[in-house]
């Protein structure tokens, strides 16, 4: 093993974890509802998931970029990805809404927004491998386990501080404007404005927050309403067998 392999060995490595930061979040996201047990499994099979698709998408990523619009509708999955995973914070608590209780749903979920958020990444990875896939894949399968602990540190942090998942999920919404930002088919339907500057990015993510922050609001106010109302009818009831 020569030096230049190990070398470029490191620099994927960096580069993937670099490049992960945001794919640890889904992966912590998606598995903080599920159960203890689960929660390691859905880390491992994410992230191992995530690094076999990395793979598959650096030999195709070139040609799916050329794709017209590609970009913008795996943005708009990203973002109901965004919105999704924000309000179940509160949902799967009450279990009114379908949070991620199993381990397929949350798997899923963190396969889908890796493989969207990872297609134009997996082009600076290919170019450090330069066509070496021994390479390529060594320094990908290497990196799983930082990937692991990185996102297993995200949802301790979770458990502690819940507004880390209103700003994960607008790190998911803020991927999401920058891909419709670098869309070449979309660039001359958008408002000069948005050309080369963060600020769609920015509008995406205070909306997907701000949706989340409301429907979560509202979610508690009628839940809390609906224990009053079966509060109220427990007492009626007491009353009449008095």
């Amino acid at each position: 093993m020569d030096m230049d392999f190990l070398i470029a060995l490191m620099q994927i490595m960096m580069v993937n974890i670099v490049l992960s930061g945001d794919n640890a979040v889904v992966i912590a996201l998606a598995a903080r509802n599920l159960p203890a047990h689960q929660q390691k499994q859905a880390v491992l099979w994410g992230s191992g998931g995530a690094i076999v698709l990395r793979i598959l998408l650096t030999i195709v990523a070139v040609a799916l970029l050329k794709i017209p619009f590609l970009q913008f509708f795996g943005a708009l999955l990203l973002i109901w990805i965004a919105v999704k995973l924000l309000v179940e914070e509160d949902g799967s608590e009450e279990g009114g809404h379908e949070a991620h209780d199993n381990l397929f749903s949350a798997v899923k979920t963190i396969l889908i927004a890796d493989i969207v958020m990872s297609l134009d990444n997996t082009l600076a990875i290919a170019g450090i491998a330069k066509g070496d896939w021994a390479l390529l894949i060594t320094g990908l399968v290497l990196s799983i386990p930082l990937i692991v602990f990185g996102s297993t540190i995200i949802m301790k942090l979770i458990s502690r501080y819940p507004v880390i998942v209103y700003i994960g999920a607008g790190l998911i919404a803020y991927t999401a404007g920058e891909m419709i930002d670098s869309d070449k088919a979309v660039q001359p339907y958008l408002p000069e404005i948005f050309h080369g500057t963060p600020y769609l990015a920015i509008l995406l993510t205070v909306g997907v927050i701000a949706y989340g922050w409301w429907n979560n609001r509202k979610s508690k106010t009628e839940n809390h309403a609906l224990e009053n109302v079966f509060e109220d009818d427990d007492e009626e009831h007491v009353v009449e067998r008095a």
